[in-house]
């Protein structure tokens, strides 16, 4: 794999261009460890199948149908489903040479290793998703196999940055309910607590009743407030909104085209 940079899309210290064949995706240092890809929109329309050849022909690839909401899956489960990809919006690895792949377009891209299990998940985190905490559902999922946070690197892919997604502002509430004091009922109590804290998921937006909401915050600040080490947890800087040439953005075209992410678990399961 050759390390590639565009003039325009400068590479962060955890983030960096690679390209198969001369088409770019992403790779994230702290998943160094694993085989794993965050994948332009070059790489469409080929799916997971075809995908995980670049990685690992050995592999087995696996995919959900994605409904937003906080399922979290082993490849053991969907296998005893017969007939359609299983509903859900996150994948856990129970063996070895498990590619597990999410499907997005704004929605944020997440995947989750474990340094020494070697265990990996990858999950569908929209805005809905990320309401019902489905990035800590899934480690939950490894914590059960007996993994520790400590031990685990998280990458938030790109998604659409907050400074673009306009929301309304029941719509910020309800996911920054997932952060916020459990006391708290009332969304305009929400509200005037998301904007306090520092670094806050939410901006301006000079519509009423509207807001810009940063969904990549807040799942950067549930794994925080788990006691993941902020060292451990890499956030893009890519926006599929603003880089049409890179990302497919159903907020900028209502089309249903996606780009994949997906990751290898390990051999030491």
């Amino acid at each position: 794999m050759t390390s590639v940079l565009s003039s325009d899309l400068a590479a962060t210290t955890d983030w960096q261009w690679h390209d198969w064949q001369g088409l770019p995706y992403l790779r994230c240092s702290l998943l160094a460890d694993w085989q794993h890809g965050f994948f332009s929109k070059q790489f469409a329309p080929r799916s997971p199948e075809e995908l995980i050849k670049i990685f690992d022909p050995n592999a087995l690839a696996y995919r959900l149908q994605q409904v937003h909401g906080n399922t979290v899956l082993l490849p053991a489960e969907i296998e005893a489903i017969v007939g359609d990809f299983a509903a859900a919006d996150g994948l856990a690895s129970d063996r070895p040479l498990q590619s597990i792949w999410v499907a997005s377009a704004d929605c944020n891209p997440v995947l989750i290793g474990d340094v020494v299990s070697k265990r990996v998940a990858a999950v569908h985190a929209g805005w809905r998703g990320t309401s019902l905490r489905i990035v800590p559902k899934a480690i939950d999922r490894l914590l059960s196999f007996g993994s520790s946070l400590e031990n685990l690197r998280i990458a938030i892919g790109p998604a659409i940055a907050g400074e673009v997604y306009q929301v309304t502002e029941h719509t910020a509430a309800e996911v920054g309910k997932s952060i916020v004091s459990e006391t708290l009922n009332n969304w305009e109590e929400i509200l005037d607590a998301l904007w306090q804290i520092p670094d806050s998921p939410l901006k301006e937006d000079p519509q009423p009743g509207r807001v810009r909401l940063d969904v990549r915050r807040v799942n950067q600040l549930q794994l925080e407030g788990l006691g993941i080490d902020r060292a451990n947890i890499a956030v893009s800087n890519h926006c599929t909104y603003q880089q049409p040439e890179y990302f497919f953005s159903y907020r900028r075209n209502p089309e249903k085209k996606v780009q994949w992410s997906g990751i290898v678990s390990g051999q030491q399961l």
